[in-house]
């Protein structure tokens, strides 16, 4: 279980000392090493993907490996590593079952969501956040040829019949994606108990799904759907932003379709339980500088992803309080597991 901001100041000593760490690293050049006495890794570092190639997850933990090994910012090669399966309970298990100060995980609201659905024997107090990288939206697609124009043909055919539509998602019922829809169509006054989700593991496969014809809708991050909109593979119906973003400028929001509803995926790092101050500290220094990164924020720009960076206490008490947040909001849809 990771240490809270409480149990990090009653060790005031290596608390300092990792603060002292992060700040003299902090310059330019040369890599996030150890040779001014802090921890270092010594064999390759896992970046592990709690989902299939193509998604958020995979798309994260494959553009901040190479930025990190681009820039020098880390001691060792990184290898990406896909374990999909569960909304992510899959990936948290392999870190959880054999925890490695070399092994993290890219992560997102899913930790939050899916053990509260009974998905996952791991919550995010099991492991050790590190930093929170970035935020971006949800977008609602169909395939190129559906009959569904708007975000408004979609909610009516749905308040005339909540299963007559299939909508995947990438995630776990009960988690982001699944959320994200069914917050809407509550929003809409539509009963979300009574909607058609379909879970993928993985957004692209979800998206692969309604290109094909499989399911009639999709919803996923923007990232994700981007490409496949600009191509004419898909239509989007609608972003899930309070306004609407520089990646897909011409799809209206929620709002704009009449929908008062916006829903932000932020995504980040974490690593295996008791990680150690100095080993924390290393990769809080890593993915500081990689966010300064000129290539970072091209990435991220191309993505549609908004840089919105937390070190690991702060990222630890962002959680704990989405924790609580998730509880509420599944309550509301009626998605939480009943306690026993």
């Amino acid at each position: 279980m990771f240490r809270t901001l409480a149990a990090r100041l009653a060790a005031p000593v290596s608390v300092c000392a990792s603060l002292a760490l992060v700040a003299t690293g902090c310059g330019s050049g040369g890599s996030a090493g150890g040779g001014d006495g802090a921890w270092a890794p010594e064999k390759p570092i896992e970046m592990v993907a709690p989902a299939a190639t193509g998604g958020g997850w995979d798309t994260l933990a494959r553009t901040s490996s190479r930025v990190l090994e681009q820039n020098n910012l880390v001691d060792q090669p990184i290898q990406v590593v896909n374990k999909p399966g569960g909304g992510g309970a899959v990936g948290w298990a392999y870190v959880a079952g054999a925890p490695e100060p070399t092994r993290l995980f890219v992560t997102s609201p899913p930790i939050t969501l899916v053990p509260l659905t009974s998905q996952s024997s791991q919550d995010h107090d099991d492991f050790t956040p590190i930093s929170r990288l970035m935020t971006e939206y949800m977008v609602f697609a169909v395939p190129a040829d559906s009959p569904l124009k708007s975000m408004g043909d979609l909610v009516d055919k749905l308040k005339d019949d909540p299963s007559s539509l299939s909508v995947a998602g990438g995630s776990a019922p009960g988690s982001m994606d699944h959320v994200a829809f069914a917050g809407a169509m509550n929003k809409a006054g539509i009963d979300p108990r009574k909607l058609k989700y379909v879970p993928y593991d993985g957004g692209g496969e979800a998206l692969t799904q309604a290109i094909g014809g499989h399911v009639d809708a999709a919803v996923t991050g923007v990232s994700e759907a981007a490409g496949l909109v600009e191509s004419g593979d898909l239509r989007a119906l609608a972003v899930s932003a309070p306004e609407r973003t520089e990646t897909l400028p011409d799809v209206p929001t929620l709002r704009d379709e009449g929908v008062d509803y916006t829903y932000d995926v932020w995504r980040g790092v974490m690593g295996p339980g008791e990680m150690t101050d100095a080993q924390v500290a290393y990769y809080e220094k890593a993915f500081k500088r990689m966010v300064e990164q000129e290539d970072w924020k091209s990435e991220a720009k191309k993505l549609g992803w908004e840089t919105s960076y937390m070190d690991s206490q702060e990222f630890g008490s962002f959680l704990d309080k989405s924790s609580k947040d998730a509880e509420n909001l599944l309550g509301e849809i009626g998605l939480r597991k009943e306690q026993g």
